[in-house]
């Protein structure tokens, strides 16, 4: 099954700018000027599309949100080391997103940003040797 996570943003070419610098591979035969696709997993994809894309095919103005309202769903993903959220979480810094919490629990560390669109990302990643049961 693949899985596309359809987000609608104010600009393209400045969402796909962000996603491209923290490190996200564009898929360009699913990409025009009103939507950019992102692959971030095998058969898992984001889809940036422009408002107007978005109410295009189905959604309603109500619906869209925007930069000013919040994320509805955080978007968590497993990444390979701490540092590599570290990473990323850097990466999203410098690219103009909004970083927030920081958690370090005994089985697992989990950063937080938002990009300038509002969108909510939560990568994480799972101590290897941690109690899983507690």
């Amino acid at each position: 099954m693949s899985l596309f996570i359809t987000c609608p943003v104010v600009d393209v070419e400045r969402a796909t700018a962000f996603y491209t610098a923290i490190g996200w591979t564009l898929n360009a035969e699913m990409s025009d000027h009103n939507v950019s696709c992102f692959a971030i997993a095998p058969d898992q994809y984001v889809m940036l599309g422009s408002r107007e894309m978005y109410a295009s095919v189905g959604g309603v103005e109500d619906l869209i949100g925007g930069p000013d309202t919040p994320s509805k769903v955080t978007v968590s993903f497993d990444l390979d080391s701490r540092e590599a959220v570290d990473a990323m979480i850097e990466r999203a810094r410098a690219a103009g997103g909004r970083v927030g919490d920081t958690d370090d629990y005994p089985f697992m560390y989990q950063r937080q940003f938002d990009d300038p669109d509002g969108y909510h990302y939560s990568p994480f990643w799972m101590k290897p040797d941690a109690d899983q049961t507690s």
